[in-house]
């Protein structure tokens, strides 16, 4: 998994397939740690599928968004965590 900075502003791009017909679209987020936890804590686990996230003109697709927010690196409390 490359090195990214987590306070650098994401935008996450929903699965076409899903955003046409649901409320979740396009979104911009402050830093890309928010922008993760959204992706995985918020967003239904098959809107990944085809979702991808820009941090630094970096993208990132499907598991490897999960794998971000699965790294030692991610400095945000996660779900699992917070209960």
């Amino acid at each position: 998994m490359p090195a990214i900075n987590y306070n650098s502003s994401a935008e996450l791009f929903p699965s076409r397939r899903f955003a046409k017909s649901q409320t979740t679209q396009y979104r911009r987020f402050g830093n890309a740690a928010e922008a993760i936890r959204y992706a995985i804590e918020d967003m239904p686990a098959k809107w990944l599928v085809g979702s991808y996230l820009e941090i630094d003109e970096k993208r990132f697709e499907g598991e490897a968004i999960r794998g971000l927010y699965e790294s030692e690196d991610f400095p945000l409390a996660r779900a699992t965590e917070a209960a």
